[in-house]
């Protein structure tokens, strides 16, 4: 018998929460051998590529709440610079049913653990067939506003066809230290080799997703 379809709200997702981002570069070599969308190729400056990674905690308040470890790869497509999501795990049936569906964001499922106050976070992630991967970051630098960003991603859909994926965000910024950790075999050990560029915590942000 066939599963049941897993019900999930209409595009646009608005939502609410606290997250970290990091910014990676690392050798374009070194990239495990992702999909991406067809004419969808890596942005690659010296031999290296850029990653994003999202650590998520999606609070009641917008259309879902639920966990997210979300990995994001930053690509050319035609004359214009896009993100990709090419791994992604989430604590929320309607989260995966809905994002696999949508937008083609390859959403799996995960177990989190999570543990954060008004300046640090530790998370884990569990999931079958993926190595543990775990999380820390702590704050530096709080920045005293709101800040607006936009973004967009390129995915493909389940037919096939490309799937461009609008966001906006707003939210209270503050500057830190993040670093990965995960088995040697995993895929995502070419984050837990290194160090972020970058990281930075989004508190209390409100986002819209699609449109």
């Amino acid at each position: 018998m066939e599963r049941p379809a897993v019900p999930f709200p209409p595009s646009p997702w608005r939502l609410t929460g606290d997250m970290v981002v990091s910014l990676w570069r690392v050798p374009a070599d070194d990239l495990p051998s992702w999909p991406l969308p067809t004419g969808v190729r890596p942005w690659v400056v010296r031999r290296r590529a850029t990653l994003v990674t999202f650590w998520v905690d999606y609070r009641p308040g917008g259309v879902l709440a639920y966990r997210e470890f979300l990995v994001a790869l930053a690509v050319r497509h035609g004359h214009r610079l896009a993100g990709s999501t090419v791994v992604a795990w989430v604590d929320d049936d309607r989260a995966l049913a809905g994002g696999r569906a949508l937008w083609g964001i390859p959403k799996e499922q995960g177990v989190f653990t999570l543990r954060a106050d008004s300046r640090s976070t530790r998370a884990e992630l569990t999931a079958d067939g993926t190595p543990p991967v775990r999380f820390t970051y702590q704050d530096v630098l709080r920045l005293p506003f709101r800040l607006p960003a936009r973004a967009h991603l390129i995915q493909r859909l389940p037919d096939g066809t490309e799937c461009r994926v609008p966001m906006r965000i707003s939210g209270r910024p503050s500057l830190g230290r993040g670093r990965v950790s995960t088995a040697p075999e995993a895929p995502l050990s070419v984050l837990a080799r290194r160090q972020p560029v970058l990281s930075f915590a989004v508190r209390d942000f409100r986002s819209t997703v699609g449109g």
